[in-house]
């Protein structure tokens, strides 16, 4: 089967990318013809103030990536769409709305000539705007099918189109294996915040915890979506300055394993989420996770044996689930029940579901 999918790649940085390249490669090892057709610019600056791009990359490279898209060149979108009429499936990655006219235009240049599947990362944002929604439907409405990556995803895409809505879980998409690391391990009496801060992910009610629980220190390491004054003043109002570490923008691949290596464990306080790669990801790295219990987050730790489990929207519930991590012997207990994932079970049925939906 002759297979495109638009979405991002390396350069790119983050886990849309890292999914896309692993999906390319999963494809292809199943014996798909597959390309990936990527972006030269995707997004304005003023609507990712991040870093978008990176020099080196996250994993290995997929070799058929063409990177002709580009959000200041509308008369690209269609000619791409005219590219794809030849392939049996072509799968349009969604990871927010300011993809959709792009969308549109490449759905214009198809002409319906190729089956497509909208593949949902988030249907919606967490954060939302209000051209989110109408965006959203009319991308979804044009597509044959849509895959979705938990039911809850997939109840918000029904709402948005008649279209059948496929699910499937995200599949780990990870870097090379951390060394292992040693379950009878100092203890260090420092937590680990890892990844894009938005407020969604509930940074500020982790930092409300932590002044409750005296003697444990954090790590924040990630980009900062709204900027750092606002966390350093609550940093400043709790009396947490010499016990937070802020380390702002994108984390090299080659920093991370340090980065893990000096935390006892990674806190995921989400007040929501879809699908997150955070808890396997500290998994991968040795780590215990302390999570809320919000989207596929709890799918993947085991209460009381690789981590912990807590309710979301307390910063009470928080403290006292740092408290018992720090039980005597808690940490070396929980850090033996870390297993690292296999990624090959949850990557057949996801590339199974997604040709399915594409039939």
């Amino acid at each position: 089967m002759r297979i495109a999918i638009v979405g991002p790649a390396y350069p790119y940085k983050g886990g849309g990318a890292q999914h896309t390249t692993e999906l390319a490669h999963r494809l292809t090892a199943l014996g798909h013809d597959v390309v990936v057709e990527s972006w030269r610019a995707q997004y304005p600056a003023f609507l990712y103030p991040g870093q978008q791009t990176i020099s080196t990359s996250e994993g290995e490279p997929f070799p058929g990536v063409r990177r002709d898209l580009d959000w200041r060149r509308p008369d690209g979108w269609p000619r791409c769409g005219r590219r794809l009429r030849g392939a049996d499936l072509a799968v349009l990655t969604l990871l927010s709305p300011v993809q959709v006219p792009a969308y549109l235009g490449i759905l214009a240049g198809l002409r319906r000539r190729t089956p497509v599947v909208a593949l949902c990362h988030n249907v919606l944002p967490h954060e939302r705007k209000p051209y989110d929604r109408p965006l959203v439907r009319a991308l979804l409405r044009r597509a044959d099918r849509v895959l979705a990556h938990s039911e809850e995803q997939a109840a918000l895409a029904r709402g948005l189109t008649a279209a059948p809505v496929a699910v499937a879980a995200l599949p780990p998409h990870l870097p090379a294996r951390a060394a292992a690391r040693d379950a009878a391990g100092q203890v260090r009496r420092r937590l680990l915040f890892f990844g894009m801060v938005r407020p969604y992910k509930g940074l500020d009610l982790l930092l409300r915890a932590l002044a409750a629980v005296p003697g444990v220190s954090l790590t924040v390491a990630g980009e900062f979506w709204g900027g750092l004054a606002g966390t350093q003043a609550l940093i400043a109002e709790l009396g947490l300055a010499g016990r937070v570490e802020l380390r702002p923008g994108y984390v090299p691949a080659d920093e991370v394993p340090g980065l893990f290596a000096a935390a006892d464990a990674l806190v995921l306080p989400y007040r929501s989420a879809t699908a997150s790669q955070n808890a396997w990801l500290g998994h991968e790295h040795g780590l215990p996770v302390i999570a809320t219990r919000v989207g596929a987050l709890a799918d993947h730790i085991t209460d009381g044996v690789d981590g912990l489990l807590v309710e979301p929207g307390s910063a009470d519930a928080l403290a006292a689930a740092i408290r018992a991590f720090y039980a005597d012997g808690e940490p070396e207990r929980l850090r033996q029940g870390v297993k690292a994932v296999d990624p090959d079970p949850y990557w057949g049925a996801y590339t199974a579901a997604l040709l399915s939906a594409g039939a």
